[in-house]
């Protein structure tokens, strides 16, 4: 037996002793999970896979003003289809260190660009593969900074059991190469609270489970997967719904657009039912005595700005006043910062976002 083998075996035996109480990381690593921002599109979908464009591409004074703003850490995207060119590995490893040597920690998830894991073998074998390229990558970097995070969004429709049994195998494929870091875990469909409490904690007492949050869509999005609604008349809705009959004014072009929109003011959208949905996820995280994060959050610029940053706000809040850390999606994407791709040399951070993130571009 080969003795990185050996180790995975050992290290999933003592691993099946420990109670679910147990399982939490360090405190010094959670705190680093305080405050994030996800670079979208540094390492996924990049413009060009030129060494010197990626290289380029978050420079030394962009990468300060992540810090001076007062994020702990940045979630770091990456198309594990890349990871199969020789010259980008090294890439990655060289922005992950320049970004945790700036204080910061460093998400690294992999963000699969046309995977069906649910039906398909090979492609649940590439994401074993996956790992077993970018692990050794990152036990170069060490693990207190350093965060591997299995999958982005994993989908598995009515399937939480398949999907739990994929991710506890990919759990043993990372540990074999990374039995010191702080590994992030999710829920089925697409990472949302509701897969987060379908999921049963695995008993590693080195995790932090993640869930990702843009409810209620028809809002946050402008209902971004339908075709054909009006959503100039979604971006004029109000966050929160104080008065749902002067919610429903908000005047459609057409018959759905308009039952969305009387829908969205009925149930009424305010900081308590994000604040409820939060609790959701935070009570899970008691129940078992595990880690829990916000991995993203966002909402569209296009949304009228009231409303953005009114709910940006309501997240942030009921994030933190539940112990849930969290990060934005994202620095250079429009349901953030909305940077340009490359952000360039010394980009500006939305001080309105700043601001309901509870952070200033003047922090120190």
């Amino acid at each position: 037996m080969r003795p990185k083998v050996l180790l995975a075996g050992v290290l999933l035996t003592w691993l099946a002793v420990l109670t679910p109480a147990e399982a939490r990381p360090a405190e010094d690593r959670l705190a680093l999970l305080r405050r994030g921002v996800n670079i979208t599109a540094w390492f996924r979908y990049p413009a060009s896979q030129d060494p010197a464009a990626l290289r380029g591409y978050l420079g030394a004074g962009a990468i300060a003003g992540i810090r001076r703003a007062g994020f702990t850490f940045v979630r770091l995207p990456v198309d594990p289809a890349l990871l199969a060119h020789p010259a980008i590995s090294p890439l990655l490893a060289e922005a992950i260190r320049r970004l945790r040597d700036a204080g910061l920690g460093v998400v690294v998830s992999l963000h699969p660009a046309n995977w069906r894991l649910e039906t398909s073998e090979a492609d649940r074998q590439a994401l074993h593969e996956a790992w077993r390229r970018l692990g050794p990558v990152l036990a170069r970097l060490g693990p207190e900074r350093v965060f591997p995070e299995l999958l982005n969004e994993p989908v598995f429709p009515g399937d939480p059991a398949g999907w739990q049994r994929l991710q506890r195998a990919g759990l043993a494929t990372i540990r074999a190469s990374l039995p010191g870091h702080t590994i992030v875990l999710t829920g089925h469909d697409w990472s949302s609270i509701a897969g987060l409490e379908a999921l049963t904690p695995e008993p590693d007492p080195n995790v932090v489970y993640t869930f990702h949050l843009y409810e209620p869509a028809d809002l946050t999005s402008l209902a971004a997967w339908k075709p054909g609604v009006d959503r100039s008349a979604l971006a004029r809705l109000p966050f929160p719904v104080r008065d749902r009959v002067a919610c429903e004014h908000v005047a459609a072009t057409d018959p759905e657009t308009a039952g969305m929109i009387r829908y969205y003011c009925a149930y009424g959208w305010n900081e308590s039912h994000l604040a409820t949905r939060i609790e959701a996820a935070a009570a899970w995280g008691r129940r078992f005595g595990v880690a829990v994060i916000a991995g993203e959050f966002g909402a569209a610029i296009a949304l009228n700005p009231e409303a953005r940053m009114n709910w940006l706000r309501a997240v942030r809040r009921a994030c933190e006043a539940a112990g849930i850390g969290w990060a934005l999606w994202g620095y250079d994407d429009v349901m953030g910062f909305g940077l340009a791709r490359p952000p360039g040399p010394l980009p500006v951070l939305d001080p309105a976002v700043l601001r309901a993130l509870g952070m200033s571009a003047n922090r120190e």
